[in-house]
């Protein structure tokens, strides 16, 4: 643990999930430093006001000062992102023969792995990019919904690991451990399928519910006085930023294109079986449907 107190981390994105890790890393003795970067000044300016990092720098200044770089921005951004980065240090490691001892890690923790995988896999210095998903958020977003202890408890995806520096996965090992996470590894393409199960159509359902209750609200005005908790806690998602979900959608398309299929499936069966009157097939499926208590208590 003694080599995490020099550290400089450099967050790229200070959002829910770069904004919380920012707070417990230099609350948890992880990091000495942290510094930020966040190209919307609005939120650069709130980060800043907030105290989520020590103090914010344009890209250069990161890349030059950070021993770990986190890119917690859209992933249409970090597949841009990432070779730059890795582009940089190799840049660094030319120009300063000492540089070469500094070993710069960059990861990333964004919820699609596989087009950020594809995209630096011919890089020399592919072994300093670990690949992660933290499996924490809520529905909101910016430098206002960052807080301490999001992460604690919950599962951190740690993706094609073989294909990364040792010292470079220990690093990120460590500082998941900080933040109370435990590690799950997995391939890039197998988290992309996952993922698009238990997080994608998640969203999607809520966003699908939400557009339809809107729509009859038109006409209905007390149908949010008549909503309940679980109605509430169904459409939670709903609230999401569009800004992340369009290119998490986009990268994984094949994936989601799959669940979504067979989502319109089962709600057909369902659709079906309440059109006929037949409370016993619509037994059947709700049963059926229980059978989730075994995977979430």
């Amino acid at each position: 643990m003694e080599q995490k107190r020099n550290m400089t981390v450099g967050i790229v994105g200070l959002g829910l999930i770069g904004g919380s890790m920012a707070i417990d890393l230099a609350r948890r003795g992880f990091a000495s430093r942290v510094i930020g970067v966040e190209a919307d000044p609005v939120n650069a300016a709130a980060a800043e006001k907030i105290g989520l990092v020590d103090r914010i720098v344009d890209f250069d200044d990161c890349m030059e000062q950070s021993d770990l770089i986190v890119l917690a921005v859209p992933v249409g951004t970090a597949v841009k992102m990432l070779p730059e980065v890795l582009d940089r240090f190799r840049s660094m490691e030319d120009d300063s023969p000492s540089a070469r001892k500094m070993k710069k890690t960059v990861m990333d923790v964004c919820s699609t792995k596989e087009a950020l995988v594809r995209a630096v896999h011919y890089h020399p210095l592919r072994g300093r990019y670990v690949a992660t998903h933290p499996m924490a958020g809520t529905e909101y977003s910016g430098p206002w919904a960052a807080m301490p202890g999001l992460f604690d408890g919950r599962a951190c995806i740690i993706c094609d690991s073989q294909e990364s520096a040792p010292d470079a996965v220990r690093t990120v090992e460590n500082l998941y451990d900080t933040l109370n996470m435990r590690h799950i590894y997995m391939n890039a393409s197998g988290h992309d399928v996952h993922v698009a199960y238990v997080s994608h159509i998640s969203h999607i359902t809520s966003f699908a519910l939400a557009l339809t209750v809107l729509d009859k609200e038109k006409n209905e005005k007390h149908i949010f006085d008549l909503a309940s908790g679980g109605f509430s806690s169904t459409v939670r998602l709903a609230k999401s930023n569009a800004d992340m979900w369009v290119p998490i959608f986009s990268q994984n398309r094949d994936n989601v294109l799959q669940v979504i299929d067979t989502y319109i499936e089962k709600m057909g069966r369902f659709r079906e079986a309440i059109a006929d009157d037949d409370e016993a097939a619509v037994r059947t499926l709700i049963e059926d449907a229980n059978r989730i208590k075994r995977i979430i208590r």
